[in-house]
């Protein structure tokens, strides 16, 4: 009998496409169940033993036992090992450090606490010393999706430190629960440290450095900010301002502008990003947007003096503080070749 001749048409690779679509989504669901399913066990099991360790009187060698009998037992099933065994139950002590903590923690994260991969836990608890900064970072790779590398490169900076510390006026000047959100958004310092800038640079330089360096500044700023550009036009009047950098926040919903200074904070400055801000709210803002919210990073502030500036202005204004790694002596830099003469030698 003669085979019919496939017709293979676009119809029906889009239908094979979408039918690889589902199986992906339901492999990773599977993934994500065992995984849930997983360190549920690993929670029971860390506060059974957490739970003999304070009242059996076994020795000492008896969790080396327990790790020998389930292996024994569940020859497929990897984790039961003494060493994991031991992770498991600093695992389930650490969130109950106090008699709430635990409970909390279940709460407000719920099922996705155990939707986090296990090597990630242990990566959090080796770099936490509280529940509630390892909360903070659970959270975070929650909503970025960070690989084990990029959560052990947030675990080795201050990022918890420096989350929700800019001086703000957003309790007073913002609705709930827009103020908070805010307020979390922003940090204090910012940290520059990829950027290379000679010494005396300008507002305009360490402006063009960051905008060369976007995805990285982008990745400083932290999670919701979408870039729309610097020195963007404003007009008033018969006048053209220009704000250093503008971005549009996609939980606040709404424009945030970024003012650039070099040097140590002063009062006027606010003014200054003040009227950036009115100007974007008549300008650029929509009805669904939210009030825009100004940004002021400075070299240094003091913060006396910057609470009393942000109490004098009606509109909402956070202020940080910036820090570079290092910066190139301007003789160094002016003997080191230019990109032409590299060429030109090659």
């Amino acid at each position: 009998m003669e085979q019919k001749h496939l017709n293979i048409d676009s119809d029906f690779r889009n239908w094979i496409s979408t039918l690889k679509k589902d199986i992906r989504q339901a492999q990773i669901k599977a993934a994500v169940k065992v995984n849930s399913e997983l360190l549920h066990l690993y929670w029971h099991l860390g506060e059974e033993i957490a739970h003999k360790q304070k009242l059996a009187t076994w020795g000492d060698g008896w969790l080396k036992e327990l790790s020998r009998e389930l292996l024994a037992e569940f020859p497929d099933m990897k984790g039961f090992s003494l060493r994991n065994l031991q992770s498991i139950k600093k695992w389930y002590s650490f969130y109950n450090q106090t008699d709430t903590i635990a409970k909390q923690v279940v709460a407000q994260l719920g099922e996705t606490f155990f939707a986090i991969p296990w090597g990630h836990h242990l990566y959090i608890i080796s770099q936490c010393k509280e529940p509630q900064k390892a909360m903070f970072f659970l959270q975070k790779t929650l909503e970025n999706g960070w690989s084990r590398s990029m959560l052990l490169n947030f675990l080795d900076t201050d990022l918890y430190e420096r989350q929700g510390q800019a001086l703000n006026n957003f309790t007073r000047l913002l609705p709930q629960p827009q103020s908070d959100l805010a307020q979390q958004t922003l940090k204090d310092p910012y940290n520059f440290e990829f950027l290379t800038l000679t010494e005396g640079y300008r507002e305009r330089e360490l402006e063009d450095a960051l905008t060369a360096n976007i995805t990285r500044f982008l990745l400083e700023l932290g999670q919701g900010f979408a870039y729309v550009g610097k020195q963007v036009p404003l007009e008033v009047g018969d006048e053209t301002l220009f704000a250093d950098l503008l971005f549009y926040h996609l939980e606040l919903r709404c424009y945030v502008v970024v003012e650039l200074k070099t040097s140590k904070f002063k009062g006027e400055y606010l003014g200054q990003l003040g009227l950036y801000v009115s100007a974007v709210n008549h300008l650029k803002k929509k009805a669904a947007d939210n009030a825009t919210v100004g940004l002021l990073i400075c070299k240094t502030k003091n913060d006396v003096i910057a609470q009393y500036a942000l109490e004098s202005t009606n509109q909402p204004i956070g202020i940080s503080s910036y820090e570079l790694s290092s910066l190139i002596p301007t003789e160094i830099q002016s003997q080191l070749p230019t990109i032409e003469e590299i060429e030109k030698s090659l």
